[in-house]
């Protein structure tokens, strides 16, 4: 295609949720409620892990800073997504695309490295318990955590500068909610293999490569909990990885079904349900999850319950 005969676009149109008028107020007000939840309770879960000293230990630490990023991956979509639900225009520059794009991405892989993290030191606390202080240590933990988001940074970075300087002609049209790369790959007017090949390498790399860390570390973790001979040491055991499970089961199975599977236009609608669950509801449920069943967390919530009923008495 000639890219010089072609008008280039300034701006996108997002397809958005849906057109709707009747079923848009609805979603608006659902999915305010669902981002209120997450602000309020990954706000929370940081400020209890921080302020309480019992809490200063290398899982919670990973905690505290996976709820930064959830926070913040919420963040980055689902206030346009809000807007976009009750305005009549869902444009976006390419600027503010490149911004959503760049913020998204980075906390996408952050956010999975992170459970990695948290999936080695659950293989250290019991596998390795007697070593557990000495091996994770309070400069490895910071070091850990500094490294995942330098990682989740660069790779974006990457991924943004490959794909913005991609040729936009003509159509500016995307059939999504937010900027992500397969759309934009689709209203491109020049060679995009490159980029795409790219993009597909740092999803298998550090996608496909934090689910390696994750299962390497689970198998120690079960054939350790196997050989715990009581059946209540083998209970309280696993109690303490089931929280982290949960999280990674419901992330890994959305992401594969969005990026490592056949591109089909008869999953469209399906596509856009997958990416709401990821980028906006999985923020909300990690920090109601681990607040649920993780006794710590129980605990000060009972003791703030206790308080408030003996200021009141």
């Amino acid at each position: 295609m000639d890219v010089e005969n072609q008008t280039r676009v300034s701006k996108f149109i997002f397809s958005g949720l849906t057109d709707n008028r009747i079923l848009s107020p609805i979603l608006f007000l659902f999915f305010l409620l669902v981002y209120l939840i997450t602000v309020i309770g990954n706000i929370g879960m940081m400020t209890m892990v921080y302020t309480k000293s019992h809490l200063h230990t290398p899982m919670y630490c990973f905690l505290g800073n996976l709820s930064l990023v959830d926070l913040l991956y919420s963040s980055v979509v689902t206030p346009k997504m809000l807007s976009d639900l009750i305005s009549e225009s869902k444009s976006i520059s390419i600027e503010g695309c490149a911004i959503q794009f760049f913020s998204f991405a980075s906390m996408a892989v952050t956010e999975a490295l992170l459970l990695a993290d948290m999936s080695y030191d659950r293989y250290v606390a019991i596998c390795k318990p007697l070593n557990y202080v000495s091996i994770m240590t309070q400069k490895k933990c910071v070091w850990l955590i500094l490294l995942t988001f330098f990682i989740g940074f660069f790779q974006s970075s990457v991924q943004t500068g490959c794909i913005f300087h991609l040729e936009f002609c003509d159509s500016y049209y995307i059939d999504h909610f937010y900027c992500d790369f397969p759309p934009l790959f689709k209203l491109s007017c020049s060679e995009t293999f490159p980029c795409h090949l790219t993009s597909i390498v740092i999803v298998y790399c550090f996608g496909g490569g934090s689910l390696m860390i994750i299962l390497v570390s689970y198998s120690f973790i079960v054939y350790t909990i196997l050989n715990i001979k009581s059946s209540k040491g083998r209970s309280k055991a696993f109690s303490t990885c089931s929280s982290h499970l949960t999280c990674v089961s419901i992330l890994y199975g959305t992401v594969f079904f969005i990026y490592l599977r056949p591109s089909s236009s008869d999953f469209e609608k399906q596509d856009k349900v997958v990416a709401v669950f990821y980028t906006v509801i999985i923020p909300m449920l990690n920090p109601l999850i681990y607040s649920f069943r993780n006794k710590d967390v129980q605990n000060l919530s009972l003791e703030r319950c206790k308080k408030k009923s003996r200021l009141q008495n």
